[in-house]
């Protein structure tokens, strides 16, 4: 696969991480009221998933990309998905379906 390729994958699986990171805090914060950092948690991930989105926009409308960047951009997400996955558990919420 071509470095091209894998920076598009890598930034569509940033962009699903991110996506389910941001929906699984802001459900925290709807679900129990005076969650002030789950909130700020949601917004930031949604806010992060918006980047990646018009970075992959920029890669596919121009050819324009970067490897390193799309794979940190990956491998944050999925840290910020399974952390917050795992405070989720912690504040008694029941597992993602």
């Amino acid at each position: 696969m071509s470095d091209y390729g894998l920076t598009l994958l890598a930034l569509v699986l940033a962009l699903g991480a991110q996506s389910v990171a941001s929906g699984l805090a802001l459900e925290v914060a709807l679900r129990q009221p005076g969650r002030r950092a789950w909130m700020a948690v949601a917004i930031g991930a949604g806010l992060l998933a918006l980047q990646h989105g018009y970075t992959l926009e920029l890669g596919l409308r121009t050819g324009l990309y970067d490897l390193r960047p799309g794979v940190l951009g990956v491998v944050g997400g999925i840290c910020l998905a399974a952390g917050v996955i795992g405070l989720r558990r912690q504040a008694g919420m029941p597992p993602p379906r």
